[in-house]
């Protein structure tokens, strides 16, 4: 039960989680880019933070950061795209302009 996140480089787990504490990168950019849902990003936050530091991420994702959800962003932020994907390698979002 449950997803495996073994096939991951650490890279790429590394960059899911970057992306999950990122307030403005919503779950649809990691479903696009990495194919895990919403429920799978929770899951991997589960098992690879401290309880703590999982606590507060879900309770930052759940009060007021809306833009973690593409159809409760404002209408200002129009894709997500981070400064810093540009020098990400394998990042196909930011090679699309």
């Amino acid at each position: 039960m449950g997803v495996h996140f073994d096939s991951l480089t650490d890279r790429d787990k590394n960059r899911i989680i970057e992306m999950a504490w990122e307030d403005r990168t919503p779950f649809e950019a990691i479903k696009y880019q990495f194919d895990y849902s919403e429920s799978d990003v929770i899951q991997m936050m589960r098992q690879t933070l401290r309880k703590s530091s999982f606590l507060r991420w879900r309770k930052r994702v759940n009060q007021g950061v809306s833009s973690k959800h593409s159809k409760k962003r404002s209408l200002e932020i129009k894709r997500f795209k981070c400064s810093r994907q540009r020098i990400i390698s394998n990042n196909t979002i930011s090679k699309r302009y």
